[in-house]
């Protein structure tokens, strides 16, 4: 059943202007919880957006890339502490997947949305527009968001002969 997943699991950018279920919302925010984490420092930290004016504000945090944010019913900001671990871009990428997988398997589309080391514009980051925006202390660091919704396009999985099978080697690099 995880291989079917991870086959059909595809970056939906159009969403349909339904809300998400509450119910399905708390089963994102457990799988949010649930992931391995190096030295179990869990330094994760989420901000689950349903606030439709929020939501367009976020979806400017970046001048291309985060504009299809805006037809999204929820959003998710993966936050790390960088003070708990060396690994908090690690385990907030582990998190950040792990709800992108879990929206797949509610049903959900999703697309995640690199913030770190994105420009918002010429003077100011990803980060610091969605800190400002979201009143985030400065302490943790913005790794991600993630559109979730229900998708309003359908993409087929990827083909098994695309993958990039030369980029596999056993015991040595070449």
């Amino acid at each position: 059943m995880f291989f079917s997943l991870i086959e059909k699991r595809r970056s939906i950018r159009k969403f349909k202007d339904i809300p998400v279920e509450k119910e399905n919302v708390n089963k994102l925010i457990e799988a949010a919880l649930r992931p391995m984490s190096g030295r179990s420092r869990n330094p994760w930290r989420f901000i689950v957006v349903d606030q439709p004016d929020l939501i367009q504000k976020l979806a400017g945090a970046r001048p291309s890339g985060s504009t299809f944010l805006k037809n999204a019913p929820l959003a998710f900001v993966i936050l790390a502490d960088p003070e708990k671990t060396d690994v908090w871009v690690e385990d907030a990428a582990i998190a950040t997947t792990f709800l992108h997988l879990a929206a797949t398997d509610l049903g959900l589309g999703s697309c995640w949305i690199q913030v770190r080391r994105r420009d918002h514009d010429e003077t100011t980051t990803a980060e610091e527009y969605i800190r400002s925006l979201l009143n985030i202390p400065s302490n943790f660091k913005v790794e991600s968001m993630l559109a979730v919704g229900h998708a309003d396009e359908e993409k087929s999985p990827h083909a098994k002969e695309s993958l990039q099978l030369e980029k596999v080697t056993f015991n040595t690099f070449s």
